[in-house]
């Protein structure tokens, strides 16, 4: 299986696309140059949503 290794711009950690995500495509064709983990995605993801019901 194929993966790319890519350092989160978030927490500056290396994680894993792994070959038939979307991310992966994404990051293959280049469409994206912002690429981040599945922890920092989520933790922004919650905030945005605890913030807009404020």
């Amino acid at each position: 299986m194929f993966y790319y290794e890519i350092v989160c711009s978030s927490c500056r950690r290396t994680f894993r696309l792994s070959e038939g995500t979307l991310k992966y495509k994404l990051f293959k064709e280049r469409t994206n140059k912002i690429f981040r983990c599945e922890a920092c995605e989520s933790k922004i993801r919650m905030d945005a949503i605890k913030n807009f019901f404020k």
